[in-house]
């Protein structure tokens, strides 16, 4: 599984990017994607999962009500749109996925198995 991951940029405070994440050759269908970030001198921090392809989508606090995870099964691509972004919502954000996942683990970044390159999200004040 080769995953790519697109869309980041520099927004104002209050405004949205969408990220993009493609997986090359086996599909997201029966995997647990995850989006994650990691801003400067942090550790990788959970955003937000789709559990083993169908399931329930999980958000960290700090991003629910302004992030939406979404998968479109055709295009083999997760999305992530990010709304009322706040400056600390910069970070690179990371897609990830696994097809061994247990929920409990879910918001680990140790679990996840493939990882795309990252995207930078600056937002401004």
């Amino acid at each position: 599984v080769q995953l790519q991951a697109s869309g980041g940029g520099l927004v104002q405070a209050g405004g949205s990017l969408r990220l993009s994440c493609v997986s090359s050759g086996r599909t997201f269908s029966t995997y647990t994607v995850g989006w994650f970030r990691q801003a400067p001198g942090k550790e990788r921090e959970f955003v937000a999962a789709i559990f083993r392809g169908a399931g329930r989508i999980y958000y960290a606090d700090s991003v629910k009500g302004r992030f939406i995870f979404s998968r479109d099964a055709a295009k083999n691509t997760v999305y992530l749109q990010m709304d009322s972004l706040e400056p600390e919502d910069t970070a690179v954000y990371y897609c990830a996925a696994g097809n061994r996942i247990i929920m409990s683990s879910m918001r680990g970044a140790s679990a996840y198995d493939y990882w795309g390159q990252g995207t930078q999200v600056t937002v401004s004040s």
